[in-house]
């Protein structure tokens, strides 16, 4: 007989509210669209949906839901390119 393995669940393994709202939270930002949005209609979005956020995750202080929106907005912001940076590197100077 081969017993396998038994797989003990901890109860710490359901993701905390922080993390589930985070996670929520990326989530609206792609389905939303707000990656690449006029930096007004980003900060308005924000400002809606972190009243959201607050509402719905009561157990989050107002710290947290500050943290929250600062994560999120780095994560809106759109992709860096690295040509620009290596762009600016290879300068080359002609007599």
């Amino acid at each position: 007989m081969n017993k396998g393995r038994q797989r003990n669940r901890r109860p710490g393994s359901e993701p905390s509210p922080k993390d589930q709202a985070r996670n929520e939270l990326f989530q609206h930002i792609i389905s939303c669209g707000v990656v690449g949005c006029d930096p007004e209609h980003q900060r308005e979005w924000f400002d809606e949906t972190m009243q959201y956020f607050a509402e719905r995750f009561f157990e989050l202080s107002a710290v947290e839901i500050a943290e929250l929106r600062t994560l999120g907005e780095r994560f809106a912001q759109p992709p860096r390119s690295g040509t620009s940076a290596t762009a600016s590197n290879d300068v080359v100077a002609t007599a």
